[in-house]
């Protein structure tokens, strides 16, 4: 694997993502993911593990979507665990990323929630 730039603030993660992610890589985006990380996606399903992660990154970005930053949310940390969330565009819902520090200092993803839209009632 490449060497990739860490993400050495939690808050980092979210700009690498969409460096890698307009860059079309998908190996750099599962980087940013511990090896047994859960994300939330597809809708309604999850992707479990770094490997299964950059499988599903590789999809999405064949079809060049264009990812601009966010502003983050406030950032919550609690030792080695952080909560970091951005909210997005429509209004509805929010994103968010439990993160974990790591032995080198850095910081990877281990659940992440892209999006989630309350539902109609």
């Amino acid at each position: 694997m490449p060497e990739y730039e860490r993400a050495m603030r939690p808050e980092d993660i979210t700009r690498l993502f969409v460096e890698r992610s307009n860059a079309g890589d998908a190996a750099g985006v599962a980087a940013l993911y511990e090896e047994d990380a859960v994300m939330a996606y597809p809708p309604g399903e999850l992707t479990v593990g770094r490997e299964a992660i950059r499988a599903l990154w590789e999809k999405v970005l064949a079809h060049a979507p264009r990812f601009a930053p966010e502003p983050p949310l406030p950032t919550l940390v609690s030792g080695d665990i952080a909560l970091t969330s951005t909210p997005p565009r429509d209004g509805a819902g929010a994103r968010a990323q439990v993160v974990r520090r790591q032995s080198d200092g850095s910081w990877l993803r281990l659940l992440d929630q892209p999006e989630f839209t309350p539902p109609t009632r």
